[in-house]
């Protein structure tokens, strides 16, 4: 089944539920046969006017639709809305917020984020492979995502410049950012960013051991945290205080995801609050890593669609969750 290839066939080509319901089902089964999400059972009937499918076998909730089982599941939104949405969100560069899928869509702005925020699970990578190995370059690098002082109100200003002065850790420039950090390896183009608690040796060098291959060669700035790492790995640093780049060691490619990153952040989200930086870094790894294909191919906005949608299976995010609100009551 041929999809649409651009955004205006896209929402023409998804306002028919027949279309979202092929499509659905060509992303989640290969073989084009529905499967219920309860026993794996090929013994399944389509119920044109309750748009759910049934299962012959005995168990519960024998009815389902193809939302269940992925991160759409007990949205109350239909497939017409969350097909243009994911669109969305796959193909704009810098992000999109919001407030634009709540008037594009005709959703309600909380309705709006929180499907941004599902989408955005489905895009988290479950890669746990190390990066690089023998003969790769890995770039690794830190950063601090957070407003700009002068951007402040004068009472949140104040309050942010009592909080450095009292500070006991040698954070103290940092305690309105959220610290992140990543890695890049240069020969697959991929990127890996995670939000990490401390930025000082021990949890640095911890992340570079978790993500990254013996044997890599590793280049950073002259930041201290990375001294004295493991001789399995090759360590070359460039000092920023004289230049930015002597021959193949610097980290301008992982400087050129952060800059992406922010501008993103800054110009399109406005505000993150640090509960949610992980979801958003999950959104830009996605389209960053996404780009080309392993040919060096540009990736068409289609392709990095369906990407999207073959991850939304297997995967939940509750409304509870997503505001840090796990087990209290709803009222």
């Amino acid at each position: 089944m041929k999809g649409p290839q651009t955004l205006q066939e896209a929402i023409q080509f998804f306002s028919d539920y027949d279309n979202c319901r092929l499509f659905m089902i060509m992303v989640r089964w290969s073989d084009g046969k529905v499967r219920c999400p309860a026993c794996n059972s090929e013994k399944v009937t389509y119920l044109e006017k309750a748009r759910l499918y049934r299962c012959y076998e005995k168990h519960p909730k024998q009815k389902f639709s193809l939302k269940v089982g992925t991160v759409f599941e007990d949205s109350p939104l239909p497939l017409e809305k969350w097909l243009p949405a994911t669109w969305l969100l796959a193909s704009c560069r810098s992000g999109i917020s919001s407030y634009e899928i709540h008037r594009a869509l005709g959703v309600t702005q909380k309705s709006a984020w929180f499907m941004m925020h599902r989408i955005r699970l489905a895009m988290q990578s479950g890669s746990f492979a190390k990066m690089g190995g023998p003969g790769c370059e890995i770039e690794s690098d830190e950063t601090f995502v957070g407003g700009k002082a002068k951007n402040m109100h004068a009472s949140r200003r104040a309050q942010f410049k009592v909080a450095r002065e009292t500070s006991m850790t040698g954070d103290a420039n940092y305690v309105n950012k959220t610290p992140v950090w990543g890695v890049l390896d240069r020969e697959q183009r991929k990127v890996r960013a995670t939000v990490v608690g401390k930025v000082n040796r021990k949890a640095l060098q911890t992340a570079v051991l978790d993500q990254v291959a013996p044997g890599s060669s590793i280049f950073t700035d002259e930041a201290s945290v990375y001294k004295s790492l493991p001789k399995e790995y090759t360590h070359e640093f460039v000092n920023h205080m004289e230049k930015y780049v002597d021959g193949r060691v610097h980290t301008n490619g992982l400087e050129n995801f952060w800059s992406l990153l922010k501008r993103g952040l800054n110009g399109t989200n406005v505000a993150v609050e640090p509960f949610h930086m992980q979801r958003y870094l999950d959104e830009q790894m996605f389209r960053y890593n996404n780009r080309k294909d392993e040919n060096g191919r540009k990736l068409p906005d289609a392709e990095r669609f369906t990407l999207a949608l073959s991850q939304i299976a297997g995967k939940r995010l509750t409304f509870a969750e997503v505001t840090g609100k796990v087990g209290e009551t709803p009222f």
